[in-house]
């Protein structure tokens, strides 16, 4: 998933950082199509290409699904009980 090595990290950290605050969901999706776009820069527009996009894309989201909405449901479930 995004477990880059930390010298390619260091790389992108400065312009990610850089940004003070992604206010709506409209912002972030700007923001992902922009690097979406960049990737393809200097990409043949070819279906590998473009599903490498798309299927980057989703593993993001799927991570952070894992790592953060699953965790709240486990919390919400934990306090106020599971389902019969």
């Amino acid at each position: 998933m995004p477990y880059i090595k930390l010298k390619n990290r260091m790389k992108y950290n400065p312009h990610l950082n850089s940004i003070d605050k992604i206010e709506t969901k409209g912002d972030l999706e700007y923001c992902v199509y922009r690097l979406m776009n960049k990737y393809m820069e200097d990409k043949d527009f070819t279906y590998t290409n473009l599903h490498d996009v798309v299927y980057a894309t989703q593993h993001c989201a799927d991570e952070f699904r894992r790592r953060n909405l699953d965790v709240r449901e486990d919390r919400a479930r934990i306090s106020n009980g599971d389902i019969d």
